[in-house]
């Protein structure tokens, strides 16, 4: 789909922007716009779990002026993997050919959506990388850095994947991706989400591939990870990897869960 001369992504169909927010009323306006900007013909979906400082109202409002925008009101805080299954069922449900994860804070630059799309003519799955030759993260203590990419090689090491930043958010998805994905069965709530999905695609056999990116941390808000997240992804990566090996071993299946 191409609007008004725009670049056109290839036939894989219109994309749509899934937004999470939990208390974003100082970034939705600015990433709403920045992707309006950056991705003409996409469109958007905020995802909003009852934000008590009214982002899903300045949402509403920012639909009301664009029929690219759209919400997705939920009834409360349930975790950033709850959000983007929601997302996703909405987005497949509407007929949208690509989906894209992208966060509220700005820490995704919307400026770098159309590189994600272009690789996705070749793949099934894009990452936007912060550990690529290319990628960066802008802003980060050390220990924050430490603590990503040791969680990124924890897991490619535990799970057997091939993908260098593991635990990364800025994703574009062919839909039929999305539907091999087994989506009903994720129970991942937190950033482990991340990793979750990941792993499904490699074992699906889906051609992953992964882009540099900037990674810039927000200006405005809270950031929501937590000791809990942490320890949520340390505990399911262990125990999926402990399973795989175990199944690998014993001759009785991948694994996969």
């Amino acid at each position: 789909m191409s609007d008004g001369g725009q670049q056109n992504y290839g036939p894989l169909g219109t994309a749509l922007v899934i937004i999470p927010t939990y208390n974003e009323a100082e970034n939705i306006g600015l990433i709403v716009g920045r992707v309006r900007a950056a991705v003409p013909e996409a469109h958007i979906l905020v995802a909003d779990d009852n934000s008590p400082d009214g982002t899903g109202k300045l949402a509403d409002e920012l639909a009301a002026g664009d029929e690219h925008v759209h919400v997705l009101h939920r009834k409360g805080k349930e975790g950033l993997g709850a959000a983007y299954l929601a997302g996703f069922a909405w987005g497949l449900e509407n007929g949208y050919g690509v989906i894209v994860e992208m966060d509220a804070d700005g820490s995704h630059q919307p400026e770098e959506l159309p590189r994600l799309l272009t690789a996705l003519a070749g793949a099934d799955l894009v990452l936007g990388s912060r550990w690529v030759p290319g990628g960066r993260v802008v802003n980060w203590p050390k220990s924050r850095e430490i603590l990503s990419r040791g969680g990124s090689t924890y897991s490619r090491l535990m799970l057997n994947v091939p993908i260098r930043d593991v635990t990364g958010g800025y994703r574009a998805f062919r839909r039929e991706t999305l539907e091999g994905l087994g989506l009903d069965e994720v129970a991942s709530a937190g950033y482990c989400f991340q990793v979750d999905l990941a792993r499904r695609a490699v074992q699906k056999g889906f051609r992953v591939v992964e882009v540099p990116i900037t990674f810039v941390e927000r200006e405005f808000g809270d950031s929501k990870m937590s000791k809990d997240i942490v320890v949520e992804a340390l505990w399911r990566v262990t125990q999926w990897g402990v399973k795989a090996q175990v199944a690998k071993l014993t001759g009785k299946g991948s694994g996969k869960a």
